[in-house]
Order: C-alpha cells, then structure tokens, then sequence
C-alpha cells in the first residue's frame, strides 16, 4: 500500500509516519509539508517512465496549511489528468472542529472521509479496511473458534 501524508506540522507528519509504520510496515510513505508540493510530485509522478511510479492508495490531507490549504489542494488534485483519481481514497486528517470544514469535507467527492488528529492505529485500520474490503474477514470476532475448544491440564 501506498500512502501520502501531506501536513504542515512536522510533528504530526511524524507521528502519523510512525503510526503508519507500526501498523503496516510493508508500505512505502511519501510525506509532504505543504499541498503545492505533493500536488507537483503527483503531476510528475502520473507520467510515464522507466523508474517505479509513486501513486498513492491513501493521503491524509491536513486542512489549515499555509501556501495551499487542504481545500485548495483538493481543488488542483480535482484538475490532474495524468492520475486515475478514482483509486485514490484522500482522508481529510485534521484538528479542526469547525463543521463548515467537517462539511466541506463530505462534499467534496474526492474525499472519503474526515479523521480527527491525530492519526491513532484504530483510525487507520478503519481506512485500510475500507480501502481493502476484502480484509474484514480478517478481523477477530468475539465468538473466536479456538475460544470453544475445552483445553485439559495435564499435570
């Protein structure tokens, strides 16, 4: 799996790094402090060539950034030609209680979801399951098979 964080407080982009890490250590992280840049790397990164292309499954957009804020990357990510947008699940990640921006956030059709800061593992096992439905098989249940089987102490 491939994920963007896009944030401009480097201690939530290292936090959500290590969470990330901690939860799914096979995945490749590409991390941005301001929206113009990860909007660049995605123009670039769309086009063809011989290296192994970066698309991400999954960003974590923060909202209030200065330059770009999460609102006006979402509206230059809307205008990229050159990436299947539709494989890409964006998640608002944010600490803003405003509900105009929880609002916003619903509407716009690029974006999945709004995540309260900061990124816990709970929160991103709800976006790699529903990024991945196939995995909620996997889940433990309450009634857990092994938990029925009766075990004898041999002493």
């Amino acid at each position: 799996m491939d994920i963007m964080i896009i944030d401009d407080s480097k201690i939530d982009l290292f936090v959500s790094q290590k969470i990330i890490e901690k939860v799914n250590s096979d995945c490749n992280i590409e991390i941005f402090a301001s929206g113009s840049s990860a909007i660049n790397f995605l123009k670039k990164s769309g086009g063809k060539t011989c290296q192994k292309i970066f698309v991400p499954d999954v960003i974590f957009l923060d909202i209030n950034m200065p330059e770009m804020d999460g609102f006006q990357f979402l509206k230059e990510f809307s205008k990229l030609s050159n990436v299947d947008k539709k494989d890409i699940k964006i998640h608002v990640l944010s600490s803003s209680t405003n509900s105009q921006d929880i609002k916003k956030t619903q509407e716009n059709k690029y974006c999945a979801g709004f995540i309260n800061k900061p990124l816990t593992a709970t929160s991103l096992n709800k976006v790699i399951v529903r990024y991945r439905p196939y995995l909620k098989m996997f889940d433990y249940q309450a009634d857990d098979v092994n938990l029925k089987r009766k075990v004898k102490l041999v002493e």
